[in-house]
């Protein structure tokens, strides 16, 4: 990778590879390879990491609208959003959830739990939580995406998912081990960063979730239900395997989303 010195390009172009970095990790719309990519960028990968999956959260508003449209029925056009956020991140999310499942119910031994996850394959555990997980995340948008105030809140919440990786990235969260896509990017962003980013991704879903009727508190909820899951994973991947792996990050983000929808379509 090339390396830029100084001077008033500094700044933007560093944020011009943040924002390759997140929008070529994080969807599959080709995108161009960052000029570099260290710690500094990395951090803006990860605080841009909501903005950058925008047109994911677009394809589950048009799926919403496109059924209420159709008048589709609402569990079909679930399964659909479900399907487009899998295809539209590569499915890598759904593989770090699988995979970090299959690691902690493989065994308590630490190595050999990296070592499993290392492999890729799905496991009957691994297969068991993604079924689970869609599941429910299936189940949730049946409700949301019954109108376009719902529709919009479901694509809101799928922003605001990919803030889980600024708390599995944050300071003082370690790397399992030395390769793989856990080591560059952990610890890269402060505690306070997290924070805030994820107090602008309550307000957000607040003023979707109004828009949809719901009130102020329930997406509030929402968004603490999330942060809780994704603090609750850290902590226990950090006690089992001494800190946290690529594969952690994309289970964070299906979790945190999964919270976020069961929270927000309940009632």
């Amino acid at each position: 990778m090339s390396s830029h010195r100084g001077g008033t390009a500094s700044g933007p172009v560093t944020l011009r590879d943040s924002w390759r970095l997140a929008a070529g990790t994080l969807t599959a719309l080709p995108t161009a390879m960052p000029s570099r990519v260290d710690a500094v960028v990395a951090r803006g990968c990860v605080l841009l990491a909501p903005a950058a999956v925008l047109p994911l959260g677009i394809g589950v508003v048009l799926v919403g609208l496109l059924a209420v449209v159709v008048d589709v029925p609402a569990l079909v056009a679930a399964f659909g959003a479900v399907a487009v956020l899998a295809l539209g991140s590569r499915v890598m999310h759904v593989d770090g959830l699988s995979d970090t499942v299959d690691g902690l119910t493989a065994s308590y031994d630490r190595e050999r739990s990296l070592a499993v996850m290392k492999t890729g394959t799905s496991g009957p555990a691994g297969v068991m939580a993604t079924v689970v997980v869609a599941g429910m995340q299936a189940a949730a948008l049946a409700t949301l995406l019954t109108s376009w105030q719902g529709s919009l809140l479901a694509g809101v919440a799928v922003l605001a998912s990919r803030g889980a990786l600024a708390l599995t990235c944050r300071r003082g969260v370690l790397p399992a081990r030395r390769d793989g896509l856990g080591h560059p990017m952990a610890g890269v962003v402060l505690t306070g960063a997290a924070a805030a980013l994820w107090v602008a991704l309550a307000a957000l879903l607040t003023g979707a979730g109004a828009a949809a009727g719901l009130p102020l508190w329930q997406p509030v909820l929402a968004a603490l239900a999330a942060v809780a899951t994704v603090l609750v994973l850290v902590r226990h991947t950090t006690r089992r395997l001494g800190g946290v792996t690529g594969d952690v990050y994309g289970a964070g983000v299906e979790l945190a989303l999964t919270a976020l929808l069961v929270v927000l379509s309940a009632g």
